[in-house]
């Protein structure tokens, strides 16, 4: 029996390509199997081809896996683009209605087996993809019962007999396979889960979570791929909290609608990609000089201008850091798991209220889209901190005729207040001003406001703001660094090396700005090589390292841009070649 296996679904976009992965991914994830699905997809709503890639095992998984078992084919294409990725000995199912042509030169098996004539049989070809599960049901040796759940929640509205349709539509693709294949292929026997219930969801779903329960009750945002599931489930939830979803006209009009939200006490977020914080980015150093609490969600995706709206890539690193004109302080967290996605969505929130910051979410389409298993989440962990917000407080008389809302302060932090609050009321404008708000050239409350606003994030402190992930050796031959969605990835080539003997250590930079140096730092003197993973083609982590920690002579970039999440063989490869 084997402890893991790899499994896609691909065809042509709106033939059921994602609920196909999704019934799967489902009925395993709910017997206790681990699973971290990834789907290609293109840029339009109808057609093109596309896939989704679903790896199970008995142990946590962090990313795809290098190649491939069973590929289900609902056209040519399918088998022309996917098969390079079958192992030797692989199956592929493939839909008898295109008569199929197995890959030339590969060890693999095809089976030709009607899945569009079944389902017509049964009153619409829609059901295909039901009788796809069944048949790849079959060779796993997976009972039909494992399905009843899932099509019962999917279909249950529908009535009994739609039900009852999809449930023959699996037991006929079984049935089927089971006379081809003479039953269960060996090779395919997975290890038994240990039946643990756990979550399974994709990154924008934790975020939208973590948001929800770090007491988010506004959203203004314009619909982008590929954040925009974050959008989509919290404008079902929120009004349950007694909060709001607008969908603006635009990118410009969402972070204004949260800066105005932000002000007026209420947590305040949107999310977006990219071209979205491009056009946002004046509104940032609004929020800056204003000290106004905001929460931006960036989901990375390939650039530049509209570039590849569906492919993975990190290269807003230096965007998010750099682009806001004039000088604010401002803080970019990058979470790299589902589970971490949602804990930094509170404590993003949690920082812009402390610190009264921008405060940016950094993604990428991996994380955001990548579906993964997650540990039930511990909402004990969860702490809501507003730091000298005193929107709830009543105020004492004021001195003078206007409240401080700017007032010089030791730690950076003013005292924050709600408009229309008594004996609270200041003035607010975009530029410099004095302690009360009242616009201003004086030179000298410029520098006042200017080293107050900047010395804010002095003192800022995010757990594990350079992840350490495993077994921290004092020396090591080499250092892995890296950033948001890949980790599990190199988490996997780290573990081959250390198997062969490579001493090897491996951080993940969670704080991408300000730039956790001293955290870095012991980790890069002790190791002879360091070698930053990047989704980008200049590397903007790696310079991020050379400019705060130094060592340029022992670092290495492997960059990777190609709109493809990597995969641990390629790291695993370019790292022996490096050594």
């Amino acid at each position: 029996m084997i402890n893991q296996l790899s499994w896609k679904v691909g065809g042509q976009q709106g033939e059921g390509i994602d609920s196909t992965g999704e019934i799967f991914a489902i009925a395993l994830n709910r017997l206790g199997y681990y699973l971290y699905g990834y789907r290609h997809f293109s840029s339009r709503i109808k057609g093109g081809h596309t896939n989704n890639k679903i790896r199970v095992s008995t142990k946590p998984l962090g990313g795809i896996s290098d190649n491939l078992d069973i590929l289900v084919a609902f056209d040519q294409e399918t088998i022309d683009v996917n098969s390079p990725e079958l192992r030797k000995g692989g199956v592929i199912i493939a839909d008898a209605k295109f008569n199929p042509k197995a890959p030339e030169g590969q060890d693999v098996r095809l089976f030709s087996v009607p899945l569009t004539e079944i389902a017509e049989e049964l009153g619409t070809s829609l059901m295909k993809n039901m009788v796809a599960i069944g048949a790849s049901s079959a060779l796993l040796g997976l009972p039909e019962s494992s399905f009843i759940e899932v099509v019962n929640e999917l279909f249950g509205k529908k009535g009994q007999k739609v039900v009852d349709k999809n449930m023959e539509a699996i037991s006929r693709g079984a049935e089927y396979v089971n006379k081809e294949s003479g039953g269960p292929l060996e090779q395919f026997q997975l290890e038994p889960a240990d039946g643990q219930k756990r979550m399974f969801m994709i990154g924008n779903d934790a975020i939208a979570m973590g948001a929800l329960v770090g007491g988010c009750r506004f959203m203004p945002a314009y619909p982008i791929t590929p954040a925009s599931e974050i959008m989509e489930y919290l404008v079902k939830k929120l009004p349950e909290y007694g909060g709001t979803v607008i969908q603006t006209e635009d990118e410009i009009a969402a972070v204004t609608m949260a800066i105005g939200g932000a002000y007026g006490g209420v947590r305040t977020m949107t999310a977006s990609a990219g071209p979205g914080l491009s056009l946002m980015t004046e509104a940032i150093g609004l929020a800056g000089i204003t000290e106004t609490p905001l929460v931006i969600v960036n989901t990375q995706r390939g650039g530049p201008s509209t570039g590849m709206p569906t492919k993975q890539e990190q290269s807003d690193v230096n965007a998010m850091i750099y682009s806001t004109h004039g000088e604010i302080p401002k803080v970019v967290l990058a979470p790299s798991t589902a589970e971490e996605a949602f804990y930094d969505t509170v404590e993003a929130f949690n920082i812009a209220e402390e610190y009264q910051v921008p405060v940016i979410l950094l993604s990428d389409l991996q994380l955001s889209l990548g579906k993964q298993t997650v540990e039930p989440l511990d909402i004990t962990k969860v702490q809501i901190r507003r730091g000298k917000y005193l929107g709830t407080q009543e105020l004492p008389e004021l001195e003078g005729e206007m409240f401080k809302r700017y007032e010089v302060t030791e730690d950076g932090i003013s005292p924050r207040v709600v408009p229309g609050q008594k004996n609270g009321i200041h003035h607010v404008t975009g530029v410099e001003h004095s302690e009360t708000g009242r616009p201003t050239e004086d030179p000298v409350i410029r520098v006042k406001q200017m080293d107050k606003r900047m010395r804010k994030l002095d003192n800022l402190k995010v757990k594990d703001a350079v992840l350490k992930v495993g077994e921290v050796l004092p020396e090591a031959d080499v250092l892995l660094v890296s950033m948001g969605g890949i980790r599990g990835a190199i988490t996997e080539a780290k573990e081959r090396l250390a198997a062969e003997g490579v001493k090897i250590n491996q951080a993940h930079v969670r704080l991408i700005h300000p730039f956790p140096a001293a955290d870095l730092k012991p980790l890069v003197d002790s190791a002879k090589k360091v070698i930053v993973i990047e989704h980008n083609a200049t590397g903007q982590l790696t310079d991020q390292i050379k400019l705060h920690v130094g060592a340029a002579e022992k670092i290495n970039s492997m960059l990777k841009y190609d709109g493809n999440p990597f995969l641990p063989a390629e790291i695993y490869n370019k790292i022996k070649e490096l050594l």
